[in-house]
Parts: C-alpha cells; structure tokens; sequence
C-alpha cells in the first residue's frame, strides 16, 4: 500500500530539517510526501528546497491556518494511506513500514504511541495512546490520540469530507472524532513517532481557543447522536472521568525512566509497551 505524507509549516526551520528528512528516510518507491508551508519568512523555504528532488510536492504561500494547509496536501495525495507529521515531529525508523503492515483489511485507522522529546532530540518520556473503545473516548471523553502516531485509509477521509479548513485550533480533534465514528479505528502498541515540546505549538499558546473549539464540535456529534438524552448525560459522565484517571495515571502506568535521554533517532519503531491478549483485542475491536 502506498503511504502520502502531509507536513504543514510556518516559520519553523529551526526544526524543519529533522522532520524531513525522518520522512524521506520512511519512504518507499510509490509513496508520496508533501510540504505546505505557510509563507515563512525564516529560512523554511531554503531547507524545503534543499530536499526538493525526495518531494513529491511543495508550496509555500499564505493560508487560513494548518487545517487549510493540511487540506491543501490531502487534496493532492493519492495514496492508499494518508498521516501526517508537524514541522518540529519525527517519524522512527521503519514507521510507515510498520503502518503499512498493521493497518489490515478489518481497520479504516490505526493509532499507536509516541515520544516526547525535547529541542535537542533527546527523549523526556514515553507517551502510550491506548483507550479501549476510541468511539466513545474521542465523542464523550473529549480525548484526542496522538495525532502524529495515526494513519488512515484516505478512502475514509474522503468519506467523511476531509479535515474542516474553518477550524483553527481543534481540527484534528474534530478529523479524528468523525473518523473515529464513521470507520473501525485499532490501537497498536507501537511507537511511531516523536512529538517535539517547544512553545510555539497551536494546542499550547492557543490551549483555550483549542477547548472552545473542542467543546463545540464534540456536542456537534453528540447532539447527532442517536442515544437518549439520558443515556448521553451518562456517557459524558463515565467517560470525563475516565479520561481525567487516565491522564493522571499513565504518567505512572506506562513509563519507560531507561528511555529518557536517549537520542530518538537511535530508537526504530517498536513495541515499547505491550498490553496483554484481552486489551490488545479490546482495542482493535473499539
């Protein structure tokens, strides 16, 4: 199956260069990768051209934020398997290959686990994405797996009408919620990727706008929902505190203290934690 890989950006050349080249070390022949750039004015433009001949595409122009960038590359690729990979983010080594092997004819979707690392490429923590049933975290939990640890059929993104360009902050929340629903979505307890922490990210220096957005897109879907009134009101309740637990015991639940200061580009992607049998097949039925 042929991967396309999106990477939308704007003025981050600083780490530009990294997430490039993790993608162009991913791909196989067939597979595409495009770059939007949102117009930068900090050098973006000079390093995406540096790596012009391993691109399928690139452009760099004004835009009305990542989701109409994202939208812009999802419009010209023609893979089988669509992901995509902030400005700043890494894939491991043998990511996609991986994606390609675990998202079998029973899944639309697949999301997995990452790291955290820091501006020098050294691992602060290990991230797991599992939740039993992404359905119901996703609509009634208002939890979002790691965006960078996704890959999905664009037969399913299509069917579902793309990512919402209006959005400005929680789009890939509102991508995953309807993916989510509409298709058959399965963990697999792999780490694909690396999320890079530095404080230009849209989901930090607009966290509120971010929840506003969240907020109103999830009772959007609720509201389509065919449940009771009274069946929502439930969900809604065991699934908040389901997701506040869980962020407060995955910290402790699913560390890995032998990994942190590890060079991430020393680490392939692997199966850093495994769930047992029963979780494993909750997972992929959810």
């Amino acid at each position: 199956m042929r991967i396309s890989v999106v990477t939308p950006s704007f003025n981050m050349a600083l780490y530009l260069e990294d997430t490039i080249k993790s993608v162009i070390d991913n791909l196989r022949p067939g597979d595409e990768y495009f770059v939007i750039d949102g117009g930068s004015t900090d050098g973006s433009v000079e390093v995406i051209r540096s790596h012009e001949a391993s691109l399928t595409g690139w452009v760099s122009e004004a835009d009305a934020g990542y989701a109409d960038a994202l939208a812009k590359g999802f419009d010209r690729a023609t893979g089988d398997i669509l992901c995509w990979i902030n400005a700043s983010d890494m894939y491991l080594s043998g990511a996609l290959d991986a994606a390609r092997r675990l998202l079998t004819d029973d899944l639309d979707m697949i999301f997995g686990d990452d790291f955290y690392i820091d501006e020098d490429n050294r691992v602060l923590s290990y991230s797991c994405g599992w939740v039993p049933d992404l359905r119901m975290a996703t609509l009634y939990g208002g939890w979002t797996p790691l965006q960078d640890a996704c890959f999905w059929r664009r037969r399913l993104y299509q069917k579902i009408g793309g990512i919402d360009r209006s959005l400005k902050y929680a789009a890939d929340y509102d991508l995953f919620l309807r993916m989510a629903l509409a298709g058959r979505p399965g963990y697999m307890p792999f780490t694909f990727s690396a999320f890079r922490r530095h404080g230009g990210q849209k989901s930090i220096s607009g966290s509120a706008a971010y929840e506003r957005e969240r907020r109103r897109v999830r009772a959007r879907e609720i509201g389509a929902c065919s449940s009771s009134p009274v069946l929502k009101v439930l969900f809604r309740g065991i699934h908040r505190v389901a997701m506040s637990a869980r962020a407060r015991i995955a910290p402790l639940a699913w560390r890995r203290p032998d990994l942190t200061g590890r060079l991430v580009t020393s680490l392939p992607c692997a199966a850093y934690w495994q769930p047992d049998e029963r979780v494993r097949e909750s997972a992929s039925s959810g």
